[in-house]
């Protein structure tokens, strides 16, 4: 996950999605999920970092379960402050808002699969999902790779 997140190697996060992917097979909790939806970085963490470490995750979990990757619905409106060295409540207050959906007629009555690469409170999962669960229909599924205390 460190090669992934800090050391620029994006190939990593495919390799770990495609693996990961071969386990969620032998679960029926993401059945029938129509769209992959990686967490959206704001386009000034992209430009930095390069990738999309979510993205590159959610590409190997799509090549693998044959279900589509959806990055344009969701996006990320603010250039919130890094989660690591956050409380729970500082977390959410931080990602209040930051979350918009873009064409959500694309997503009325879908089940979507939700991607993060490292999960630590839930924080960054609640507030996509509090938007997304704004859609009419709509059911979330989420999948992330790592958790961190």
């Amino acid at each position: 996950m460190h090669q992934l997140k800090y050391n620029k190697k994006p190939e990593v996060g495919i390799r770990m999605g495609e693996l990961y992917a071969w386990q969620l097979m032998r679960s029926k909790s993401w059945m029938n999920a129509d769209l992959i939806m990686p967490i959206p970085l704001h386009p000034v963490r992209l430009k930095k970092r390069g990738y999309n470490q979510s993205e590159q995750i959610s590409k190997g979990l799509a090549s693998v379960l044959k279900i589509p990757v959806n990055t344009h619905s969701l996006v990320r409106r603010e250039n919130t402050e890094s989660q690591t060295k956050k409380s729970r409540f500082a977390r959410y207050e931080n990602l209040k808002d930051a979350f918009i959906i873009n064409n959500a007629s694309e997503l009325l009555k879908k089940h979507i699969l939700l991607v993060d690469d490292v999960m630590t409170t839930g924080a960054t999962m609640e507030a996509c999902s509090i938007e997304l669960l704004k859609i009419e229909g709509i059911k979330i599924s989420i999948c992330t790779l790592a958790y961190a205390e």
